[in-house]
């Protein structure tokens, strides 16, 4: 494919057409919104910075545009897809394309851990209702992750970036910042996909810069935004640790036990966990 403007429509020919021969369409209720341009899946693979020596994870493999691509590219793709009726339509994409090793199953239910040999990279066209878990747990479920260059809405991208003190800066916005640093975006049309979807997307990098949140700062993240209205000390309190002990903890922190958590910097986060 050469051109983005010839290059797209030929791609969602290509892959309605096969889904057809197969009596298939696509299952958005899996957040099933196919990438059908190869242009983008370069993309994607570039500003990942895949080289052959990666292992890259792909969630949501679909009938395989990407995977394909991933193949050429990389020492061995694990590619998850959840719908077997995809089989044929995926095991033809990649027929020959090198060392894919596909995984049949939810990808939120998968032991991501024993996968061997473990992922250096994320790259994938996420399904849309798994976007934040499947970005935010892989920062500490999958140490080995250098790097990320995934799909998703527009707007879910947005609270993963977004600062402190903005409406979208949560949970995901602080654990994220944590483990990793933003080094690429660019929002996409709809027409990259198909079927098209009801929202904008954007395609997201990020790059590694520290392990993952441990269990206790991710417990104090989220019961800190868990009820966004109250401060610190009511919030924290609210989740069972002792008043007195948070307002200590909040000192020693240098953090201001009156402030709510949207206030809060990522890296203060930690240092109160750590107190308490």
């Amino acid at each position: 494919m050469t051109g983005a403007a010839g290059g797209r429509p030929a791609a969602r020919v290509n892959v309605l057409r096969r889904l057809a021969e197969r009596g298939l369409r696509p299952d958005t209720a899996l957040g099933q919104h196919f990438l059908v341009d190869e242009n983008l899946a370069d993309l994607a693979i570039r500003r990942a910075g895949v080289t052959p020596a990666d292992v890259v994870l792909e969630i949501g493999a679909g009938p395989g545009v990407l995977t394909a691509a991933l193949a050429r590219a990389a020492a061995t793709v694990h590619a998850v897809e959840i719908d077997r009726r995809l089989e044929d339509l995926l095991d033809e994409a990649i027929s020959g394309a090198g060392d894919v090793r596909v995984h049949w199953g939810d990808a939120m239910q998968m032991a991501w851990e024993e996968l061997d040999p473990a992922p250096t990279l994320m790259v994938a066209n996420l399904p849309y209702n798994i976007a934040t878990p499947a970005v935010v747990e892989s920062t500490w479920r999958l140490p080995s992750l250098r790097a990320w260059c995934v799909m998703t809405q527009r707007e879910v991208a947005d609270r993963w970036e977004a600062a402190p003190g903005g409406r979208l800066y949560g949970v995901p916005s602080v654990l994220l910042a944590l483990a990793a640093a933003p080094s690429f975006r660019r929002n996409v049309g709809r027409d990259v996909f198909a079927p098209p979807p009801r929202v904008d997307s954007a395609l997201v990098a990020m790059t590694r810069t520290a392990p993952g949140a441990s269990e206790p700062v991710r417990a104090v993240v989220r019961a800190a935004f868990a009820q966004r209205r109250k401060t610190l000390v009511n919030a924290l309190g609210s989740a069972g640790w002792d008043k007195d002990r948070v307002r200590a903890a909040c000192a020693a922190a240098g953090v201001d036990p009156g402030a709510r958590a949207e206030h809060l910097a990522p890296a203060q986060f930690p240092a109160l966990a750590g107190n308490l």
